[in-house]
């Protein structure tokens, strides 16, 4: 995959860089804010290669790259650098409404430190595992240092936070994290232990009470300081002197800033916080298994819609209280894990290759926690999928809420996370936790594989002609690819890159070169040229859309070995010459140049059929192309 022609391709069809006013990524997804969605060409990006699909929901538009997306937003950051830091402010009126902003700032703010609460969150699952097996002694050094290692990204979770929060409000990050030092200071967190000791007393600033709770591991405090920060950093700027505006600036506003939190927001979020607990407590003694039931069955459509992030801070708020969540992320398992399954299923029974290489793909990565290519490669794309997945994981998620499951430590639900159901220095809530993913597993690929068919090919209803009958006029119906460069033509299998071998960019052979030179093997237009040189791609006149790939991994040569002879929207005939290559010079420099020709918009077609030869002359025909 060309990382830098896919960002400039996908910022093209979403209007421009001038139409972007925000971008952050998770793992499967970038996530723009838009100034104008009706600018974006939506349905033109859905079939972009190397795009799973797009999704515009929760104030963001969403495109769904998949395990790659860290790869193409770099290239965006390179193309649009004013995105790389922190958002670009935009003028333009938000006329989002309220759920979509609220939506779209939760998911702002948690996905960039998910990375490190799930690697804390691990290493606490392998302590738990190290003590439940004698492995090490709760009272040894070891136990201690890799305990607070573990502890660190909860611990100052405010500070963390404080960063992500102050890129989300747009206001100054250093200052925000400051804020977030001042609520975890230990001189602070000393005054609180000795009032709870003591009994009685209390903390003053100026007379203004404090109330004596500490803020470690807490997340709505300093949210909420962030946020009352955004709006006290502008007014400082507006009253500073310009001559003394360097100091005066910070200071005026984290003056105000630390003394309102440490007064007034810092209670108040705490005060939420306890409360969402309590309530989370009360809905479990009530009826523990109602929560986790409905969002095993219901998270595909809140990942559709991206509202799922809107449930990941109530797990990290339960983790962060009460030590434990047995809600959110169990429910979260069970349907990651129905969904993974559900799509497996569709992978092991479709009898179409291009469907089962996605599915399977899909349904591996699914259980492993990404359930994006799932979801929108396949389930939301087949519907019986997506209702197996529905059933599993809401069984799934009913069984562990009945047990009462409890995740300690978060992380991406799937099997790999599993660990961090290890806690209270027993492994029952694992055991528990592995039953309920088997449950989920079985229940959704069951159904999934009884439910799916293979989409029909819709034909004509005119009776099919005798070979006899058949004209001239017939032959469009069929269309011919010829060799394109001297040499061995093999199958797509033995290219040793997983993008063309399992024929993920459609079917095709590949040319093993005796002769550095590239022919049309069509006639058509030319509809994409590179700035590398490595690859060019055609349309015929029938509608078949050839990729030519000159060697694997060649677009990092940056062009050096390669010359075209045609332009973008050139008009070629078969044989015309394409581009010229150094075949010794690129081969020289370690690059297999095994060259793909691959029939980009495969499925639009009934059938294609390549042979292979030992040696083929440019113009010989290779592959049939069938409508």
């Amino acid at each position: 995959m060309n990382y830098q022609e896919l960002a400039q391709t996908i910022i093209e069809k979403i209007g421009g860089k001038q139409n972007i006013s925000g971008l952050t990524h998770c793992a499967t997804r970038l996530r723009f804010n838009l100034k104008d969605e009706q600018a974006a060409e939506t349905d033109k990006l859905k079939n972009t290669a190397g795009v799973m699909g797009v999704v515009s929901k929760g104030g963001q538009y969403q495109v769904i790259i998949g395990s790659d997306v860290g790869s193409v937003y770099k290239e965006i950051l390179k193309e649009v650098p004013s995105l790389d830091g922190e958002q670009t402010v935009s003028d333009e009126k938000d006329d989002r409404g309220t759920a979509s902003k609220i939506i779209d700032t939760i998911t702002g703010i948690f996905t960039p430190i998910l990375p490190a609460i799930t690697a804390a969150g691990m290493l606490k699952a392998v302590l738990s595992l190290l003590v439940v097996f004698n492995a090490i002694d709760k009272t040894g050094q070891t136990y201690i240092i890799i305990d607070f290692m573990a502890d660190s990204a909860f611990y100052f979770l405010p500070i963390l936070l404080a960063a992500s929060s102050a890129q989300k409000f747009k206001t100054n990050m250093y200052l925000a994290m400051m804020v977030g030092g001042i609520l975890l200071h230990p001189n602070f967190v000393g005054m609180v232990n000795a009032i709870k000791e003591a009994g009685e007393g209390g903390i003053h600033l100026f007379g203004l009470p404090i109330s004596a709770v500490t803020y470690g591991s807490s997340v709505i405090p300093i949210i909420l300081a962030v946020w009352f920060m955004s709006y006290i950093e502008p007014i400082a700027d507006k009253v500073s002197p310009k001559a003394i505006k360097f100091f005066s600036k910070p200071l005026i506003t984290i003056a105000i800033v630390g003394t309102v939190s440490l007064v007034v927001i810092g209670p108040v979020g705490y005060f939420i916080s306890d409360g969402i607990s309590n309530g989370i407590k009360a809905l479990e003694n009530f009826s523990p298994w109602l929560v986790p039931t409905i969002i095993g069955a219901l998270t595909p459509l809140f990942v559709a819609t991206g509202t799922h992030y809107g449930l990941v801070p109530i797990g990290i708020n339960n983790r962060m209280t009460t030590g434990y969540d047995s809600v959110i992320y169990p429910g979260m398992l069970a349907s990651n894990l129905g969904q993974g399954a559900a799509s497996l299923a569709v992978g092991v029974k479709s009898k179409e290759s291009s469907i089962k290489q996605v599915a399977a793909s899909a349904g591996l990565t699914g259980l492993f926690g990404i359930t994006e290519p799932a979801l929108y490669g396949v389930n939301l794309k087949y519907k019986t999928p997506l209702y197996a997945a529905m059933i599993g994981g809401g069984i799934g998620g009913l069984f562990m809420g009945i047990t009462r499951v409890k995740n300690f430590t978060g992380g991406s639900p799937g099997l790999l996370t599993l660990p961090s159901y290890i806690g209270d220095d027993t492994l029952r809530h694992l055991y528990m936790a592995c039953i309920g993913a088997v449950i989920s597993i079985v229940i959704s690929f069951v159904i999934s594989y009884i439910l799916y068919k293979d989409p029909v090919i819709e034909t004509s209803n005119v009776p099919a002609k005798k070979s006899e009958d058949i004209h001239s006029s017939d032959i469009s119906a069929i269309t011919e690819v010829a060799t394109p460069i001297k040499g061995e033509v093999v199958a797509l299998s033995v290219v040793e890159d997983g993008m063309f071998s399992e024929e993920i960019l459609g079917k095709g052979f590949a040319v093993k070169p005796v002769e550095g030179v590239v022919y049309a093997p069509v006639s058509g237009i030319v509809t994409a040229i590179f700035d590398s040189k490595h690859a060019i791609g055609l349309t015929s006149d029938s509608g078949v859309e050839l990729l030519i790939h000159i060697g694997i991994d060649t677009v990092q040569l940056n062009g050096d070995g390669y010359k075209y002879f045609v332009e973008k929207g050139q008009n070629v005939e078969i044989g015309d010459k394409l581009i010229e290559f150094d075949l010794e010079k690129i081969a020289e420099k370690g690059y297999n140049i095994i060259t793909p020709v691959v029939v980009t918009n495969s499925a639009d077609f009934g059938d294609i059929i390549t042979l292979t030869k030992a040696l083929s002359e440019p113009g010989e025909q290779v592959m049939k192309v069938i409508r």
